[in-house]
């Protein structure tokens, strides 16, 4: 290969090639010693719902579920005893665990088909109903014997359960007056202790929540609509 000289300096055509390459491409390289990048994981809105859940004509937001300290964060939670929390290494989710939930729960309550208008408080929608949550459980669960686990996962050791529950309450606006609560909980096992089977199931165990949340709070807001006509007509 030919240098081309110039001002005391060595000017190398492919090296320059390749560093401008590298450059447009956006591409990272790991060099001794550095710490690979977490990888992350999302989970997915719920699709299918009861028959028998009502089309409403109102309007909900959906708040961002309230949760512990130790939930709110992009790390991924996992419990091999009752007194402290722990978290899975270089496994994050794409969003704090509250703010997912909240997209999900909204994405869901669209899939439904059921309802007029739904969408997160922060956008301003002018509501009839407004959705307010508690995020109180959503970890990997692993034995009791299983006390020395440490932060990344043991293939030897048994597959962890996923429990995902949550607290509700359906507020009428502009009375901000409770409709309805409820708490919903979901467990779920991992087939295998692998990253790729836990998040399966969470996403299972998370999908159940959310079908059982959406199909709750269309029948609830409902026959408080209900209520109201009756009480109109009176």
């Amino acid at each position: 290969m030919r240098a081309i000289m110039g001002r005391g300096r060595v000017f190398v055509p492919f090296m320059a090639g390749a560093i401008v390459l590298a450059a447009l491409s956006g591409c990272s390289f790991d060099f001794p010693g550095s710490t690979p990048p977490p990888r992350l994981y999302v989970l997915t809105p719920k699709s299918t719902f009861p028959k028998d859940v009502p089309n409403v004509d109102w309007q909900l937001l959906i708040e961002i579920p309230h949760s512990p300290a130790g939930i709110n964060t992009q790390r991924i939670v996992l419990r091999d005893s009752p007194v402290e929390l722990k978290y899975f290494d270089r496994s994050n989710w794409t969003d704090l665990a509250p703010k997912m939930v909240q997209s999900l729960m909204v994405e869901s309550f669209e899939n439904s088909g059921k309802i007029l208008a739904v969408g997160r408080e922060s956008i301003g929608l002018r509501a009839d109903y407004v959705l307010k949550s508690e995020l109180r459980e959503f970890q990997a669960e692993y034995v009791s014997e299983m006390s020395q686990l440490g932060t990344g996962v043991d293939i030897d050791a048994a597959p962890p359960q996923i429990r995902v529950r949550m607290n509700v309450k359906l507020v009428k606006l502009p009375q901000r007056s409770i409709v309805a609560s409820s708490t919903f909980e979901s467990v779920m096992n991992a087939n295998v202790n692998s990253m790729e089977s836990i998040m399966g199931a969470f996403d299972e165990a998370l999908g159940k929540t959310l079908k059982g949340v959406v199909s709750w709070a269309l029948r609830k807001g409902e026959e408080a609509e209900a209520n109201r006509g009756d009480k109109g007509r009176r």
